[in-house]
């Protein structure tokens, strides 16, 4: 089963996303993940993508795609993945299909997470002071909603027009959301 999960940064897909990869016992794709494994293991696709992150730009969706179709090969994704905010474009969501197309496969579910802005502000403030990331300093959010309300959310009206996508109401505890995905999903 191949699971795509939507939502703005902060909205749960890496939280909800490792529970559901546990649970139905797939790999869990997330892009920052799979660039810095590409990266590490000094792939082509890696070495690419290394050179673009050093530059300080943005990578490609040819490197993104590039790197998903090497992970798709692996034996452990021949079951199903769960994509993790993955597709982020729509030439990215039009390149997933045809790599899935080619292994006879396609999205089977894309769950939206749906979080008010408020509460993603609150989550990600929360997140920087137990993580220390960086990259949730306000300006770097205001920077990544920005970038999602214009690059990914229209990814979001892609699937609703092709595959249709399902809306997770993901505020509350984690446990209250994993158990919304599991009752979505029937398992």
């Amino acid at each position: 089963m191949d699971i795509l999960l939507l939502g703005s940064p902060g909205a749960g897909k890496g939280t909800q996303g490792a529970i559901l990869a546990e649970r139905l016992g797939l790999p869990k794709f997330a892009t920052g993940d799979l660039l810095r494994d590409a990266v590490k293991r000094g792939t082509p696709v890696g070495l690419k993508a290394r050179a673009v992150m050093e530059a300080g730009q943005l990578v490609s969706d040819d490197i993104i795609l590039g790197v998903v179709r090497e992970e798709l090969a692996k034996p452990e994704a021949r079951n199903g993945v769960i994509f993790d905010g993955v597709v982020r474009t729509v030439p990215q969501a039009e390149g997933v299909t045809s790599l899935l197309k080619e292994l006879g496969r396609q999205i089977d579910r894309v769950l939206f997470f749906d979080v008010p802005d408020r509460e993603i502000l609150t989550r990600i403030e929360k997140r920087r002071g137990i993580e220390g990331r960086a990259d949730d300093d306000p300006a770097a959010v205001a920077t990544r909603l920005k970038a999602y309300r214009e690059q990914t959310a229209p990814v979001l009206d892609w699937y609703r027009a092709r595959a249709g996508v399902e809306l997770i109401p993901a505020v509350g505890r984690i446990d209250q959301i994993a158990a919304k995905v599991q009752a979505l999903l029937g398992r």
